[in-house]
């Protein structure tokens, strides 16, 4: 290095510091809205009676604060501090880098925001509307854009392991919420999914699986693989299987969404695809683990009395369990046992605080004594946050577990007269609430130890002095040299854009394989002649039905099982979903499937439902919507309702959208004409109404022939 001119730089540590910041703020802020929905499902008075506060509200707004704003942050802090220091220079672009944190916030308080109004796409993880959407997309490129640009900007020669997961994530996600959102918009807060049905689910949970692989797992191998063996001052365990654990990782996750599906109307090639890539992911995801423990060999003794390493080691062992039981959960008939029932509620939240949650906490307890120039204030009580959210995952998950298996081996048992021994729902959820109740004990205690990292982390800053620029030196890129036989992999690490192109191909071909046969081959979904587009009124219904959350506690798919077909009537064909957007089919039941419910009861029985519950169905754990049989639908945006179906092939006549109004307000008087026989007075143009006329007409086109108006 003699004659070599060092170049002087610096790094910013004032954007980590917001992020890292933001991450505890909509942490605390996220865990808070999850234990008040776990609460609710053994408290219904819990949602607070009113329609923002509903169970069917909030989830999706807890989902999308610990992923997108928890987990997000984490993830922008780690790689705003990480990479700069791999690659040798600061990022590129100092205002893109306040664009994107400024930008991820603004969108993240606009989801508090539409989220509790009904505003909803109703797609798991994506339940944003075609606004955010777009604004998510362009902060998204803001970010992608200054990570290129400082590789470009480099003085490293090579691409550390970290990199490579932070590069395979951002063009993933990228890749996935543009096709995942395609919709086509009815007005600023209203749109429709591009796809229906059968393709509309697979679409979806080609999204939903690999948002939680390439952004609730990628990122965080990459932050991994850094933190990890700074933490425990070792080398990685070994680079050529850091290697083979990144390109197969992300090129068998993007098959494995269809093991969401299985045994639902989606072709059968497209589940078998799903189980097998799932099952080959084991590999991969294993590697991963095995590569971050052996990372702490002669380091062990370090884990005894280093809070940061004991959540590091846990954070890796969930993610192990949590890979294992991914594959696990894609055999079919574990999945016949599983799916429906909590156990994909411990699932997810094994890999969620386990996981994320707990390599989150070591990350910031890790960064914070260093960018304040200062000790940690006090380890006692990182020791005792590690210990309360170990005790927090061990309630949460075990009670979900017990619960699980209560319910399916509940819903499958048959008494000796061949009918179902336990015919009403509700008996299997009677039985299931004092594992609610612990669940809910479990959030508590994680809650607790997060409360307690904040108050150490801020103690911490207190004490310390803020390093906002932090000097480094290091000289110019030197012009590579070729050497002979380069290791092919070193060489791929030297050229940035060559290795996006090629990350980017390995996740397309899964994405390419399972969806477009799915929209092109018409055979994936045979139609059904009988099956019509639904009426002006229950398009309204079926939308309220979105706004307030339903299909998070009920499905909308009968499996071909004698359990389920006994419980709810004939299984669920494609061709009955055709008209579906967005398709509602489900991923728990809380409630019971709804897909026949149609001409099941009479409209007074909904009516009385939806007032309360309780009344009608003792024990249930349903909040009471009241407010429905008074709220007045606006109904002056049915015509561009239609006309934008019309746009997306749904076979309304030619100038329906003018008729719509007469024909939706005929409907809507003749279900309130029948409840005032029933002795109930409630205007035709209520939210009530309209949600009626959606339930009923579930599930009856193949029984009765066609019902709908063109």
């Amino acid at each position: 290095m003699s004659g070599t001119t060092l170049e002087k730089f610096s790094y910013d540590n004032k954007i980590v510091k917001f992020f890292g910041a933001a991450t505890m703020i909509w942490g605390l802020a996220g865990m808070l809205i999850g234990l008040l929905a776990a609460t609710q499902l053994f408290l219904p008075e819990a949602n607070l009676g009113n329609p923002y506060t509903t169970f069917g509200r909030i989830r999706p707004l807890h989902t999308n604060a610990v992923i997108f704003a928890f987990v997000g942050n984490a993830i922008f802090a780690g790689v705003y501090y990480s990479m700069p220091r791999l690659l040798k220079a600061p990022m590129w672009n100092k205002t893109l880098s306040w664009i994107h944190f400024w930008g991820w916030q603004a969108i993240i308080l606009s989801a508090v925001i539409t989220l509790p109004l009904g505003l909803t796409s109703s797609k798991e993880y994506a339940e944003l509307e075609w606004p955010i959407d777009i604004a998510i997309t362009i902060i998204w490129v803001a970010f992608g854009a200054n990570m290129i640009g400082t590789l470009i900007k480099r003085r490293e020669k090579h691409m550390y392991v970290a990199i490579w997961f932070y590069l395979a994530s951002f063009v993933t996600v990228a890749v996935l919420h543009i096709f995942n959102s395609l919709a086509l918009p009815v007005s600023l807060f209203k749109s429709y999914s591009a796809y229906a049905g059968v393709q509309d689910a697979l679409v979806q949970w080609w999204y939903g699986h690999n948002a939680v692989a390439f952004f609730l797992t990628t990122p965080f191998l990459g932050l991994m693989y850094y933190y990890l063996p700074k933490a425990a001052n070792r080398p990685v365990f070994s680079y050529k299987l850091s290697i083979v654990h990144f390109w197969s990782l992300i090129f068998l996750y993007i098959w494995a969404g269809p093991h969401h599906l299985l045994y639902t109307a989606l072709p059968e090639w497209a589940q078998v695809l799903g189980v097998a890539f799932s099952i080959m992911l084991l590999a991969p995801s294993w590697g991963g683990m095995v590569n971050g423990l052996l990372t702490l060999r002669g380091a062990w003794d370090k884990v005894r009395v280093d809070p940061v390493l004991k959540f590091m080691v846990v954070a890796v062992t969930a993610y192990g369990m949590a890979t294992f039981e991914g594959p696990l959960l894609s055999i079919k008939s574990v999945n016949a046992i599983a799916h429906y029932t909590d156990w994909i509620v411990a699932h997810v939240h094994i890999g969620g605080l386990g996981w994320n949650g707990f390599l989150t906490f070591s990350m910031l307890y890790w960064l914070w004594p260093r960018m304040w120039r200062t000790k940690l204030f006090s380890v006692k009580l990182a020791n005792t946050h590690f210990w309360l959210g170990t005790l927090g995952i061990l309630f949460y998950a075990l009670p979900m577990y017990v619960a699980a298996l209560t319910q399916s081996l509940m819903w499958k048992e048959f008494a000796d007269t061949g009918r179902l021994a336990y015919p009403n729902f509700l008996e299997t959820v009677i039985q299931i609430v004092p594992m609610y109740m612990l669940r809910a004990f479990g959030g508590l205690l994680y809650l607790s130890g997060a409360i307690l990292m904040v108050y150490n982390l801020v103690k911490t800053a207190a004490a310390g002095s803020f390093l906002e620029e932090e000097e480094d030196e290091a000289p110019a890129l030197a012009k590579h040299v070729p050497e002979k036989q380069e290791f092919w992999h070193r060489a791929w690490e030297r050229k940035p854009v060559f290795f996006t192109i090629l990350a980017t191909i390995a996740i397309l071909i899964g994405g390419i394989v399972e969806i477009i046969p799915t929209i092109l081959v018409k055979s994936n979904v045979p139609t059904i002649s009988s099956v019509q587009p639904y009426t002006p009124l229950e398009l309204q219904g079926r939308d309220l039905y979105i706004s307030n959350g339903c299909v998070g506690c009920h499905s909308q798919m009968i499996r071909p099982f004698r359990f389920e077909t006994e419980r709810y009537g004939e299984y669920s064909k494609a061709g009955e979903f055709v008209y579906d957007r967005p398709f509602l089919w489900g991923s728990k039941r809380t409630g019971p499937d709804l897909h026949r419910v149609g001409g099941k009861y009479p409209d007074s029985w909904h009516y009385h439902h939806m007032v309360n519950p309780r009344d009608m169905s003792p024990g249930s754990l349903m909040p009471p919507y009241p407010w429905m049989t008074t709220n007045i639908m606006d109904h002056s945006n049915i015509g561009a309702k239609i006309r934008t179906m019309q746009k997306l092939g749904v076979p309304y006549a030619e100038g329906y959208d003018v008729k719509a109004i007469e024909d939706l307000q005929s409907q809507a008087q003749e279900i309130a004409n029948g409840l005032k026989e029933s002795g109930i007075e409630v205007l035709p143009d209520t939210e009530i109404i309209a949600l009626i006329a959606y339930l009923q007409r579930l599930g009856t086109d193949i029984k009765n022939g066609s019902s709908g108006n063109q």
